[in-house]
């Protein structure tokens, strides 16, 4: 399984955090899937820690190594495939999580019920 981590799961998945289900913490930590973390995820949380609305690791990039995970950057395709999806989430940055899931073929882990009601695959969390 190929796996995108939505932005308050990478944190619960960084963190040991009880709140992540524990389906979605055995997907992640199974060695037979790819899990995929988003630049979109690191310029959310780079923008909330600034305005200190969010506790976060100092090294975002060290973590996600030290953790396996596979960055994900943004690309014109992604981008580009926003504008095709229906308008049921307000949030740019779930937005292009969204597009990216689509355009990659990636199974959400979020706890977002928005996300859910996108044309993408989620693993709830």
């Amino acid at each position: 399984m190929r796996l995108l981590l939505d932005t308050h799961v990478l944190l619960w998945a960084l963190t040991d955090d009880p709140s992540l289900s524990a389906a979605a913490r055995a997907a992640i930590v199974d060695g037979r899937n790819r899990v995929v973390v988003s630049a979109v995820s690191a310029w959310e949380i780079t923008i909330k820690r600034s305005l200190g609305k969010l506790r976060a690791p100092a090294d975002l990039a060290k973590e996600v190594a030290a953790h396996r995970f596979t960055p994900l950057a943004v690309s014109l395709e992604h981008a580009l495939a926003v504008g095709a999806l229906p308008d049921l989430h307000r949030d740019p940055f779930d937005r292009l999580l969204v597009a990216q899931a689509g355009v990659e073929d990636l199974t959400i882990v979020t706890r977002d019920r928005a996300i859910a009601r996108y044309d993408v695959d989620v693993l709830g969390a």
